[in-house]
């Protein structure tokens, strides 16, 4: 059982975990040994409350499918339980970071010393390029 809230939890019997061989260096160990981690978990067919659902199908990340699968490649570590550990850490952050609410950006005017600041050095680069001009003798 992932905690995510007080009261929200994804059921293990939800997410789908499979053992595959990590990529990249680590000599013989990467050759023998299946440590990295495919986690699966499918939102529509998950337990989740409606909103957190509609949130995660509506985010632009990568790690979800079009089909509406969250699929987490850890092969962080050189142990399959530590990767595993690191891969349900990632999708209980995924989640949690659909039910935060963004704030709105209040909209503020320019300083009056803003603006004077901007008029005085329009004028300075405008008479800076009026003295590139041509010389008239």
């Amino acid at each position: 059982m992932l905690l995510i809230s007080n009261q929200i939890s994804i059921p293990e019997t939800e997410i789908e975990v499979n053992a595959i061989r990590a990529q990249g260096s680590g000599g013989q160990n990467v050759n023998k040994v299946s440590t990295a981690v495919h986690l699966r978990f499918d939102i529509n067919a998950s337990s989740l409350p409606d909103f957190y659902k509609e949130k995660l199908l509506t985010l632009k990340d990568q790690r979800i499918s079009k089909e509406g699968v969250i699929v987490i490649k850890a092969q962080q570590y050189r142990s399959q339980e530590k990767n595993k550990e690191d891969a349900y850490n990632r999708l209980i952050a995924l989640v949690k970071n659909v039910a935060l609410a963004c704030k709105k950006r209040k909209t503020t005017k320019p300083t009056k010393g803003s603006k004077l600041k901007r008029l005085d050095d329009k004028t300075k680069q405008g008479k800076i390029k009026a003295l590139r001009g041509k010389v008239d003798f």
